[in-house]
């Protein structure tokens, strides 16, 4: 590599301020947080239905690109090569953009794993409603056929990135620079499966609408802070970010409208409940069994009133009837002893 190149680099990191390393501290952190919400999403609901698989095959693979991209680029050897100069605040601050990326490859990667591990479970909390929707379910077979091509596509990255870095360093830029181009038509059409998915199922599944409101402003401040430390000449890194957040700002609108309907539609799908009219009057009475009026009350009133009258006197002769006729004060005491 260029000595010149390298010194070059390594006093932009002597200049680098404390506000660009805070600021790509808060984008580590956001990252992760926005990612964990995707994990607890899926874990939560016990299935990644509403997750669609290209979805999740163009998103790992995208990620492979882009870590390879910003592992091979010349910048960041550089940047590698400059910790043995510079303080290990400046080294930290300059290897923070792998650090971004890097974050970014292995929370998508999980996503990966959970979406394998809770694929259609039988005791998935779901609406029945939300699974009537989607009957065109993706098999396991497509799922383990999205875990292999991620997993063959990672190694192919890694084998050719170690012979060019090993054999003929020379070429290791232009490697880079197409790493960079696959990840950014990967990221462009990453949101095509999942937009068409969601679109298709009316609702957002176990798709993290938290993760979307966090990711999608995010993935403007990533790019920027990026372009800031690698310039126009890692447009392969940060142009990606671009691309992925106008997508990604599409999809959200779309799971919004569909989780959170307007108040007019929540009124009208919903049932409002009917209180029934309650008069202490006409409550109904407890009776042993019915009685001479209670069993026939059209006989004795068609009037509320005239049926509330009857009732009045079965009640006070039901007293009467149920009392012993020997009892003191009965019908069959003479009250002398």
């Amino acid at each position: 590599m260029d000595s010149i190149f390298v010194a070059d680099r390594c006093d932009s990191l002597r200049e680098g301020g404390f506000t660009n390393f805070f600021v790509s501290i808060l984008i580590v952190i956001g990252i992760m947080l926005s990612y964990v919400t995707q994990h607890y999403r899926i874990i939560s609901r016990g299935s990644s239905e509403g997750i669609s698989p290209y979805f999740v095959l163009l998103g790992v693979t995208s990620a492979n690109s882009q870590f390879g991209n910003i592992l091979t680029l010349p910048q960041s050897r550089a940047d590698v090569a400059c910790c043995r100069e510079v303080s290990p605040f400046e080294c930290t601050a300059g290897l923070l953009g792998i650090a971004q990326i890097g974050t970014q490859w292995v929370c998508f990667a999980v996503i990966l794993v959970l979406f394998l591990v809770f694929f259609r479970r039988d005791d998935a909390d779901l609406l029945n409603d939300e699974l009537e929707r989607d009957p065109d379910q993706p098999t396991w077979r497509t799922a383990i056929g999205v875990a292999a091509m991620c997993l063959v596509h990672g190694l192919f990255v890694v084998i050719i990135s170690a012979a060019f870095a090993l054999g003929a360093p020379q070429y290791l830029g232009a490697w880079a620079n197409f790493l960079g181009i696959m990840a950014a038509v990967l990221a462009a059409i990453q949101y095509i499966p999942q937009i068409w998915t969601t679109y298709r199922l009316k609702h957002a599944g176990s798709l993290s609408i938290l993760m979307m409101c966090i990711q999608t402003p995010g993935g403007f401040l990533f790019a920027g802070s990026l372009a800031a430390r690698l310039g126009w000449a890692g447009w392969s890194s940060w142009g990606v970010y671009v691309m992925t957040a106008i997508m990604q700002g599409i999809l959200l609108v779309m799971a919004i409208s569909y989780e959170w309907p307007s108040q007019e539609e929540r009124n009208q799908s919903t049932p409002q409940p009917q209180r029934p009219p309650y008069n202490r009057r006409t409550t109904p009475r407890v009776l042993p069994s019915p009685g001479p009026y209670s069993a026939h009350l059209q006989a004795y009133g068609e009037t509320q009133e005239e049926i509330e009258r009857a009732l009045d006197r079965e009640s006070v002769q039901g007293v009467g009837e149920n009392q012993p006729l020997l009892a003191p004060g009965g019908l069959g005491s003479s009250g002398i002893r």
